[in-house]
């Protein structure tokens, strides 16, 4: 079976990379899984060998960050739809965890847990024609597995204002409004990415190290309660009827029946 995450390391630097170019990059429960695995072996690597890890890059592969819950592949699930919610939750929180600076390389598209992914590093690259956003609610979706890195990285207000709006926004909004902290030429984010990841590797590891775990006790992202309520509230919203009719009609299946 061929890998939905690839993990590598080189001078410093670990890179994450999703690996369903054909789909987008779209979020699967086994690329979960293979991403809370890629996720640990980096918070291991970083452990035993800390100098050797002061970076992390999540990039996807192909012309899409991420585009999601892959839908169709859990159409008419209700149960793997809830599996999946909770173990992005968890991967979110995962990721966060992670102690050297994190780096997420958005091009083409991030979109609803793939622009959590995104939102959950510490730096987000992208450029302006690129589509970010959140259209869970389009769907008829809870977007609760998202909402508090959403409102950990722009505010309450304003993360209240998009994720009930839902859609996507360019990339070049996505930097007026804090969803992204870099915006640059489509061209130039590889070149951007590189550049930020080689600075934030001259810094102080430990000093980082220690900054990075104090900003994430502040602003509470630490709390696994908040991510699992999260995950729960998303799982019964996702399996109600009103969900189900909305997703299958958007991927052309028909919603599951109803046991009477």
């Amino acid at each position: 079976m061929t890998a939905c995450v690839r993990t590598s390391f080189d001078g410093g630097v670990a890179r994450i990379e999703l690996a369903r170019p054909e789909v987008r990059n779209a979020i699967s429960l086994v690329m979960i899984g293979e991403l809370r695995a890629a996720i640990g072996a980096v918070a291991e690597r970083a452990a035993s060998s800390p100098e050797s890890v002061r970076v992390t890059i999540l990039q996807g592969e192909g012309s899409v960050f991420c585009a999601g819950m892959d839908l169709k592949a859990v159409a008419n699930d209700p149960v793997a739809m809830g599996q999946m919610l909770r173990d992005l939750s968890r991967a979110l929180l995962e990721l966060r965890r992670l102690p050297m600076p994190t780096i997420a390389r958005v091009q083409g598209a991030a979109v609803g847990g793939g622009c959590g992914l995104a939102v959950v590093c510490d730096f987000a690259v992208t450029h302006a024609e690129a589509k970010l956003g959140y259209p869970e609610v389009d769907l008829g979706v809870c977007p609760a597995v998202v909402a508090p890195w959403l409102m950990r990285r722009i505010g309450a207000g304003p993360a209240r204002a998009m994720l009930l709006m839902g859609g996507t926004i360019t990339g070049r909004e996505a930097l007026a409004r804090g969803l992204v902290t870099h915006c640059v030429e489509a061209a130039e984010l590889p070149a951007q990415v590189a550049s930020l990841a080689a600075s934030l590797a001259s810094g102080g590891r430990l000093a980082l190290e220690c900054t990075k775990r104090l900003l994430n006790e502040l602003d509470g992202s630490l709390d696994e309660r908040i991510a699992d309520e999260a995950a729960e509230l998303s799982a019964r919203v996702i399996a109600g009827t009103e969900a189900q009719a909305r997703i299958s009609a958007r991927i052309g299946s028909k919603p599951p029946a109803r046991s009477h």
